[in-house]
């Protein structure tokens, strides 16, 4: 079985694509249920993100896979395969372990260094897990995932590189890196209170609002958040909830919205956004009449952290209105320094790549030394019963004396050769070697499989 990963992102399709293909989480879950179900996959896991979309798995057949992968995405996102496939990319079992590396470590991020995609991968193994999609091969590497992105933030300064997608958009809100300074005093409203719409409240708490208004469909989620804002000793920022249907009144009093749920429709549309600033309608783009942004003095700053779009597109032409989404944030991100700890972290990335490899396939020709040294005890216990038929008179002293002689001969000679095999089969090409031994040792292909099984449903393994 070999590593596949078929999927698209921000530097591979436009946002409006990746709006439309975003998956909700019980998609996501449709989606990995029915790749396990496709002939090509034995092990599948998603990682869906507001600017990536990826689907991994443990095929047998690369070409059969990245087909029956790329029709599953196709058709769970709901765009069309004719009208996705010039946006997909396709990596195979090193190139997709880079990948996957690379990601965790915020190198393939919007914003470089940001940290909170490790959140997310931590997300798809769990899923994985819980659906029982994902098995040795795909728990393997996203746990090993996390423990290079932890190491990546840990051992360099790949943090300086860049900052969350939160404290980005609030950058290019406020015009420059001193959001303290632009937020002091403000009222906010925070839509949403998943785990970026409450880092977004509590960046701007930080940075110094008078007051957070957090609106939530589960009214439950949105109290929680607020009593942790308002835990003494913290920023003293005053906080409350409100229901969503409270939302366009809130909008009247807010200097700033942030909005990131999981809603597939729109949570502001323009004309809500409009009649809370008392405008009298939504301009058209199209007539030439208004500028493409208004350029008035603001009075209310948007920020859309969702995908697909939670704010209305056209709400950020309208006067007095600035609004800052996913779209303007990949732009802006494309013309962001890159730190001198980048280049650290991709050395880190090339030797865990190299590592996994020669891990995988040692961790592949395990069972079959295993089965030959269960062979090898067999043959053993064998002969030792067949000594005591002809020598019935051994007592227990030198009985034991002559079984251990013969489990040192046998040990002494598989020893190297099961050694050396391990060596020889975590280096690269080194696949064959398992087969080779089965061969020349007429090892039961069942017995090896048995040993496959028994590490698989090992109840430690594979637990994030």
């Amino acid at each position: 079985m070999s590593l596949l990963l078929v999927g698209l992102s921000h530097r591979s399709a436009p946002v409006s694509l990746l709006e439309r293909a975003s998956l909700a989480a019980d998609t996501q879950a449709k989606l990995l249920q029915d790749t396990l179900a496709a002939e090509p996959a034995a092990e599948a896991a998603v990682l869906a993100t507001c600017n990536r979309i990826e689907l991994y798995a443990d095929v047998d057949k690369f070409h059969a896979g990245v087909a029956e992968l790329s029709t599953l995405l196709a058709q769970h996102s709901g765009v069309g395969l004719d009208e996705l496939t010039p946006y997909l990319y396709v990596h195979y079992e090193d190139r997709a372990v880079h990948h996957l590396f690379s990601v965790a470590c915020g190198l393939d991020s919007m914003v470089v260094g940001e940290g909170q995609i490790l959140g997310q991968i931590k997300d798809a193994l769990a899923l994985g897990q819980e659906l029982h999609t994902a098995g040795r091969l795909l728990n393997d590497l996203f746990q090993q995932a996390l423990r290079v992105g932890k190491r990546a933030h840990s051992e360099t300064g790949i943090d300086r590189a860049g900052q969350s997608l939160v404290t980005f958009g609030l950058e290019q809100l406020a015009d420059g890196p001193d959001t303290a300074a632009w937020a002091k005093g403000k009222r906010a409203l925070v839509i949403g209170a998943g785990s970026m719409s409450s880092l977004a409240a509590a960046t701007l708490a930080r940075a110094g609002v008078a007051e957070i208004a957090v609106a939530n469909r589960t009214r439950a989620r949105a109290d929680r958040l607020v009593e942790i804002l308002n835990q003494p000793g913290g920023t003293g920022v005053r906080a409350r909830a409100v229901e969503m249907a409270e939302v366009t009144g809130e909008l009247t009093r807010a200097d700033i919205a942030v909005s990131c749920t999981g809603a597939t429709g729109l949570v502001l549309t323009a004309e809500t956004v409009a009649g809370a600033l008392g405008l009298d309608h939504v301009p058209d783009p199209a007539s030439g009449l208004i500028p493409a942004q208004s350029t008035g003095p603001e009075r209310l700053a948007l920020l859309d952290l969702a995908m697909p779009r939670d704010i209305d597109a056209a709400a950020g032409r309208l006067d007095g209105v600035r609004l800052v989404d996913i779209e303007s944030l990949a732009e802006a991100s494309a013309d962001a320094p890159m730190a001198a700890d980048v280049d650290q972290v991709r050395t880190i990335v090339a030797d865990e790549v190299a590592a996994f490899g020669a891990a995988q396939r040692a961790a592949h020709i395990t069972p079959t030394v295993v089965a030959l040294r269960t062979m090898a005890a067999g043959v053993v216990a064998d002969e030792i019963a067949r000594l005591d038929g002809r020598l019935p008179g051994l007592d227990e002293k030198q009985r034991a004396e002559i079984t251990q002689t013969v489990r040192r001969v046998v040990d002494k000679l598989l020893h190297a050769p099961t050694v050396r095999v391990k060596q020889l089969a975590s280096e690269p090409g080194g696949a064959g070697y398992a087969d080779a031994l089965r061969e020349l040792f007429d090892l039961d292909p069942q017995t090896v499989a048995a040993v496959s099984r028994a590490d698989l449903n090992d109840p430690n393994r594979g637990r994030s």
